[in-house]
């Protein structure tokens, strides 16, 4: 699944896509545009223009112009492996995007063209993205790039569930998925498996700072696959920091990686 540091990334080349006229869409993937029939989201968008490209958390949208209003928010999902790619241009390019093989004409799972010439798709070798109108943002909590020292401390801090379960909850925290919370609980020398309840506001603190620095890097990197500690999540290898050997363990129910001494 991409982590908002992937989406980010998708969010950027869909800027390539604004303010321009939309001629025809092809929406006919039933599965991919549920719960929308073929011909709905076209009928919807064609004419218009897509205004402004958005994100919270994982989750990404365009505001819509249509007839000289405002129209419905187009939600696009990437799913495991999908990429925003407009006129050539591509986000992301990780490592699950390389590599594709043939580059089959299927595998663009929704296409909007420009009057100009100019193609927006939605490249889904997988067929796991999402395309749907004003999508539902009402579950998500704050954006974890964005959200305040004091809102993350209230949020991240509450309650006796793992810190690392705390992080990977959308509700509490929007944006934050595995290998981020590996790489973020790291950086701060925290134990995943902590109590959230029993992290003190320094703790906190400096699991925000972390947080705040991890995102930027992936960000400016290509993604959370060049986090500092990721290629170390394997029983071979050592702590990049102390050397110490990486221990591995299922926390909030996800497959967890971390440091034997630095995060005890």
């Amino acid at each position: 699944m991409p982590e908002l540091p992937e989406v980010e990334l998708a969010r950027t080349v869909l800027e390539d896509a604004l303010d321009r006229e939309i001629a025809s869409v092809d929406d006919n993937d039933d599965w991919v545009c549920r719960p929308h029939p073929p011909g709905e989201i076209a009928r919807a968008l064609v004419g218009g223009a897509l205004t402004a490209a958005h994100r919270r958390g994982k989750t990404m949208w365009c505001e819509t112009r249509v007839g000289g209003e405002a129209g419905p928010d187009l939600g696009i999902h990437l799913g495991m492996g999908g990429q925003i790619v407009v006129d050539g241009k591509v986000g992301p390019t990780g490592p699950e995007h390389r590599n594709p093989g043939n580059r089959k004409p299927e595998w663009d799972r929704f296409t909007v063209n420009f009057a100009d010439g100019g193609v927006l798709r939605l490249f889904d070798k997988r067929r796991l993205g999402r395309v749907r109108l004003d999508p539902n943002l009402d579950a998500l909590g704050p954006d974890a790039e964005t959200i305040s020292r004091e809102e993350f401390r209230t949020r991240v801090g509450r309650g006796h569930a793992a810190v690392k379960a705390r992080l990977l909850d959308q509700s509490v925290l929007a944006g934050v998925g595995n290998l981020l919370a590996d790489e973020t609980l790291w950086q701060a020398s925290t134990n995943p498996a902590r109590p959230a309840d029993e992290l003190r506001p320094k703790d906190l603190d400096r699991l925000y700072d972390a947080l705040e620095s991890s995102l930027k890097a992936a960000i400016a990197h290509g993604g959370v696959h060049t986090g500092e500690v990721i290629p170390y999540r394997n029983a071979d290898a050592a702590c990049p920091r102390c050397g110490s050997h990486m221990l591995h363990g299922t926390v909030g129910g996800r497959s967890t990686w971390w440091c034997a001494q630095e995060q005890r």
